[in-house]
């Protein structure tokens, strides 16, 4: 069993920046990539990045890119997602999860463990 806390979620200006941070523990040595997916009100839960932890790439969603960084710490079995230039398109509970493909992968269905999700607002 795996699980995951989300950290670093809160209310921000549109331009500001946030840092959000994933925490993995439990059975962790079969999950070889972290992703981070987000969801909005009447939404479907959309794929932001990934990392892997074994082939060192990452993977972002357009929307995205330039803007976030996903990055990890192997020590502390933790992984980050730096946001910056922050839009109010970009307002929504953001969630980690943790899949035991060895590549970033961007589907929902690849994913085998999820955290609780933090919610991200950015104001105009």
């Amino acid at each position: 069993q795996v699980q995951l806390v989300e950290s670093g979620g809160g209310l921000v200006q549109a331009g500001g920046s946030l840092r959000l941070s994933c925490a993995a523990s439990g059975r962790t040595f079969g999950i070889y990539a972290m992703g981070w997916f987000r969801q909005a009100p009447g939404k479907e839960r959309e794929f932001v990045a990934a990392i892997s932890w074994i082939i060192s790439s990452t993977y972002y969603e357009d929307s995205v890119k330039g803007r976030f960084t996903i990055s990890r710490d192997n020590a502390k079995n933790t992984v980050y997602l730096q946001m910056n230039s922050l839009k109010p398109e970009d307002t929504a509970v953001y969630y980690c999860a943790a899949t035991p493909y060895t590549s970033p992968v961007r589907g929902r269905e690849q994913y085998n463990y999820w955290g609780q999700g933090t919610q991200v607002t950015v104001s105009s």
